[in-house]
């Protein structure tokens, strides 16, 4: 069941002394993963009322690994558009493709960003796709 309004059930957890700070904070992560983000404002008040301003970089080095801690506008596209894959067989319990899949076939064919993937080489213009490069 979907939590409607996720600050309420998270406050009381968080305003509760008997939690150590490591448990907050894991709170305050699941509230960010939950919700696509927050506002840096709202970041800023949930850490200063918890008091865990000196592990603040635990929430905010998330950031690192590609998670929106902050939301934007920009934030709410996919950065990398994802393929159909309605008509591909399936397991029964795996309805879900990971992107990784998606990144990986377009390695694969040379389609990835260049500015994106720097690091990705460019495959020879000779290449057929008929072996490893």
């Amino acid at each position: 069941q979907k939590v409607k309004d996720s600050m309420r059930v998270l406050l009381p957890v968080l305003l509760n002394k008997s939690y150590e700070s490591y448990d907050k904070i894991r709170a305050i992560l699941l509230y960010i993963f939950s919700t696509n983000g927050t506002t840096q404002e709202n970041l800023d008040k949930l850490i200063q009322n918890v008091q865990i301003e000196s592990d603040s970089d635990m929430i905010r080095n998330w950031k690192y690994l590609d998670v929106p801690v902050l939301s934007s506008p920009a934030a709410q596209q996919c950065k990398h558009p994802r393929r159909d894959r309605s008509s591909e067989e399936t397991f029964q319990l795996s309805r879900w493709t990971p992107v990784i899949k998606d990144v990986m076939e377009d390695a694969i064919e040379n389609k990835l960003d260049s500015k994106d993937w720097p690091y990705c080489s460019q495959c020879p213009p000779t290449w057929n796709g008929s072996g490893a490069v």
